[in-house]
């Protein structure tokens, strides 16, 4: 790790990453158009890119190669991720009863550990669809599922959500995150009641209003099956790669290249009629690669500026760290605010940006580290665009003809129902 700890960077050099987070939350709603070409997400980040290369070179190139190699650690996982899962092909149909429902959701919590909440979203989304075509309500289907498969879930592995996985990268061991087991059960168990509770609600009002009775009508027609299942393989050799890579210490690149070896035996064994069925194409990982290049380039002297300045701030509750990068990963991508926050409290307990492991040698610090995880994954789902499934699994209801509510309409839901969650999550885990 370079020792950053005495770099000094001018307010102004934040100016780049708060536009860049601006950019990722405002543009897709006001050019909508423009956003949709990848060339021009990477033509803005590297605009606001330039000013802070300059900086940084000029300040520690050793700083800026090894933001390099991060960005190239997280989009080999991201990518390798997003091939494999991309592999798997979930035929046929389960029952759209509420009890089913619950169990789909709850195997898709965990899944999303072992694929993340990207993978998961986009494996799992389309058969749960298909197995509540019949139903009439199905809006608040989904919207559960975003706020379970495509974010809440993601809490116990780096694989989860990629803030987990940048954590991992800045020295946050491998199997900590179970340690948020607790969280995780809490937040997740609540939200499975909830909406097992409401959707009897919505589903015996419908089984009134439907001729004939609607038990039946949602009884699969088609037995559930895998395809790709060779892909599970693949699947656990990334998680195998990421975790012996952090107790043994494997030099940067044997992880990647393993990643990488595995995504492609995926590609060139899977069929391609699987990628089809599944829709499967590279536009979306592509996106991430041309904004995260942007993000992970501009916010280093934020980072750094944060890391330093925190004893001044006097932030030290738990309770602030988890509503602070919460609230800002509602509205701005959740990795950035992820490692943003760390590094405050890594600051605060004499520690670098660089290097979150410091956090963990005191409770201070882990208390500190756990609030922020929990805050920039779960809050992630207050919005559609607190985190990248969020909208994709949006897109794909709205393409099976579920009708969506607006963007406000989505944060009167997460309003009533996530709100009084983290509320309680505050009183439990965080005063």
């Amino acid at each position: 790790m370079p020792e950053t700890q005495l770099l000094s960077f001018p307010l102004w050099s934040i100016i780049p990453f708060v536009a860049m987070l601006l950019s990722i939350a405002i543009l897709p709603l006001a050019i909508p158009a423009w956003w949709d070409s990848n060339r021009n997400k990477a033509l803005l980040s590297a605009l606001l890119s330039a000013p802070v290369l300059a900086l940084v070179l000029y300040n520690s190139p050793a700083l800026l190669g090894h933001t390099l190699l991060e960005y190239f650690a997280f989009i080999v996982l991201l990518g390798s991720l997003f091939v494999i899962s991309g592999g798997i092909y979930v035929k046929g149909e389960f029952a759209g009863t509420p009890l089913v429902n619950t169990g789909f959701l709850a195997m898709g919590a965990v899944l999303a550990n072992l694929i993340g909440t990207t993978g998961a979203s986009m494996l799992l989304i389309r058969p749960y669809l298909r197995a509540n075509h019949v139903r009439r309500a199905k809006s608040h289907l989904v919207i559960f599922f975003i706020f379970i498969v495509s974010n809440t879930a993601g809490l116990l592995t780096p694989l989860g959500d990629p803030p987990l996985f940048l954590g991992f990268l800045r020295g946050v061991p491998f199997l900590w995150t179970l340690s948020l087991v607790p969280q995780w059960a809490f937040v997740v168990g609540l939200l499975l009641v909830v909406f097992n509770l409401y959707d009897q609600y919505i589903f015996v009002k419908e089984d009134v209003a439907t001729p004939g009775e609607l038990p039946s009508q949602v009884q699969p027609m088609h037995r559930l099956r895998i395809e790709g299942s060779l892909n599970f393989l693949y699947l656990m050799g990334i998680v195998a790669a990421a975790g012996l890579s952090g107790a043994f210490g494997w030099a940067t690149g044997i992880r990647e290249a393993l990643m990488i070896s595995l995504a492609a035996l995926s590609w060139y064994t899977t069929p391609r009629s699987v990628h089809q069925a599944n829709h499967f194409h590279f536009h979306p990982i592509a996106e991430v690669a041309a904004l995260f290049i942007g993000i992970f380039v501009t916010m280093i002297p934020a980072l750094e500026i944060l890391n330093q300045r925190a004893v001044a701030l006097n932030l030290r509750e738990p309770w602030q760290y988890f509503w602070m990068s919460g609230v800002l990963s509602s509205f701005l991508d959740n990795a950035p605010t992820y490692l943003a926050f760390s590094a405050m409290a890594s600051g605060l307990v004499g520690g670098g940006a660089e290097n979150l492991s410091i956090l963990l040698n005191s409770g201070l610090g882990e208390s500190l580290l756990t609030a922020v995880s929990c805050g920039s994954v779960f809050m992630g789902a207050n919005t559609y665009i607190g985190n990248g499934p969020n909208f994709m699994v949006k897109s794909i209801a709205e393409s099976s003809g579920v009708t969506m509510p607006s963007f406000g309409g989505y944060m009167l839901y997460s309003g009533a129902i996530l709100t009084p969650i983290f509320v309680l999550v505050t009183l439990v885990f965080f005063r």
